[in-house]
């Protein structure tokens, strides 16, 4: 039996917030929750885990990863990625389905999805809109939900045929799960990965606008009003965008929006001063832009923080910027970027983060996660917001390619727990 003692505990989904000690009975679950519980315990019997001037939230659940698992593993693994999680304060991630083969077969699926179901912490798969990622032709995708895909989606290129995509929206409705956009349309893309502006320019790129985004968010939540699938608009990087999002909801169209770390945290500027490791799908934007997505993620338009965790070898990122592949790793600094651009910032209060971190995703994928109470399974972390930390040069993730490192950030998770046992604790290997 695990006993957490003197933790300051916050489950975003009651809105708790109190010091008390949790109880994790030897099946995983959360067997007592209450102040002074730990001086009733033997300490002989148990393992104590002191917790004062800690919280405890509900393990963090991410709806957008990339695993590179088949096919494009020297970038990443499942084992090494589900590590990164772990010790990112993650105990539960949604696989993306851009593989090699990607993920648009019972076949395929079922063969990674065997795999992930042995890990440490809980790694569930989507699976493709279209077939080969080609936007051209459904894939089964019943067939694919009765195998366990969670959700679908063609994540790193849009669904640009409306027809093909109404009709998987109304699929995903009638399966009752979600499906997850990127929206990028091509036309407004002279060179992707950084924003169409001043820096741009500097570079000597076409860049990317923020149209491009919003074009497709316009069309999509267009073709959703009548449908009411679960429409999630991944990793959302523009003012106009958050502006959308929230005069739909106010519509009431069924809509979820996702933000990552670096979009809260950071702006094309940093392109400038870390190169191709910046660039980044939609790319970093404005100030003016970055400032809206906190407000947004504050008031509830932005539903989820997801990372994108997109890894990719040294040797890719080594490449002049405008050769360079898009993406960067995000679980493992995720945490101390919200908890330095949007807490300590005061753009956001840290009960709203935890609910975008945590019961939020889960309850738009219908998992029992996302929650400390009685006699639910134990995935917690524990953290401590005010430590000061150094993002290092190295990770639990196979790659390394963060624009990050080097920089000091505020909030460092201490312990990860799945299932009620341990599988990350800091300090150790």
């Amino acid at each position: 039996m695990l006993v957490i003692r003197s933790a300051r505990v916050m489950d975003p989904e009651t809105n708790l917030d109190e010091v008390m000690d949790v109880m994790i009975a030897e099946d995983g679950t959360i067997a007592e929750m209450g102040k002074g519980l730990a001086e009733f315990v033997d300490p002989e019997q148990v393992q104590m885990i002191e917790a004062a001037g800690k919280i405890l939230a509900p393990g963090f659940v991410d709806v957008h990863v990339h695993f590179r698992d088949p096919g494009l593993t020297y970038k990443e693994d499942i084992v090494t990625g589900a590590a990164a999680a772990a010790a990112g304060g993650y105990t539960t991630v949604v696989c993306m389905a851009n593989t090699k083969p990607t993920i648009d077969s019972v076949e395929v699926f079922e063969e990674v999805a065997m795999r992930e179901q042995k890990l440490p912490i809980h790694v569930l798969q989507a699976a493709n809109v279209t077939m080969r990622m080609q936007g051209k032709t459904l894939t089964d995708m019943k067939a694919l939900h009765r195998a366990g895909a969670v959700g679908f989606t063609d994540d790193g290129v849009p669904v640009m045929d409306e027809k093909l995509f109404t009709e998987a929206l109304r699929v995903c409705k009638e399966l009752d799960v979600p499906i997850s956009v990127h929206e990028e349309d091509p036309k407004y893309i002279y060179s992707a990965g950084v924003n169409q502006g001043a820096v741009s320019e500097q570079l000597g790129l076409g860049g990317a606008s923020a149209e491009a985004e919003t074009a497709m968010v316009k069309r999509d939540i267009a073709l959703n009003e009548t449908i009411g699938a679960k429409l999630d608009i991944q990793h959302i990087s523009s003012a106009e965008t958050v502006k959308l999002l929230r005069d739909a909801k106010a519509r009431g169209i069924r809509v979820y929006g996702e933000v990552t770390p670096q979009h809260l945290a950071a702006t094309e500027e940093l392109v400038l001063e870390r190169g191709a490791l910046a660039r980044v799908n939609p790319p970093l934007r404005t100030e003016a832009d970055r400032k809206a997505l906190l407000r947004g993620l504050a008031d509830g338009t932005i539903d989820m923080i997801a990372t994108d965790h997109a890894p990719h070898s040294a040797e890719e990122k080594a490449r002049p910027i405008a050769e360079a592949p898009s993406g960067m790793i995000g679980l493992e600094t995720a945490l101390g970027l919200v908890m330095t651009y949007a807490v300590r910032s005061k753009e956001a209060e840290l009960m709203q983060v935890l609910r975008a971190l945590t019961c939020n995703p889960a309850k738009l994928y219908g998992l029992e996660a996302g929650r400390i109470q009685k006699g639910k399974s134990a995935d917690l972390v524990l953290f401590d917001p005010e430590c000061k930390w150094t993002v290092p040069q190295t990770f639990a993730s196979k790659a390394t390619n963060s624009p990050f490192i080097g920089m000091e950030l505020y909030g460092k998770v201490c312990m990860t727990i799945c299932n009620g046992r341990i599988v990350y604790q800091e300090g150790e290997k």
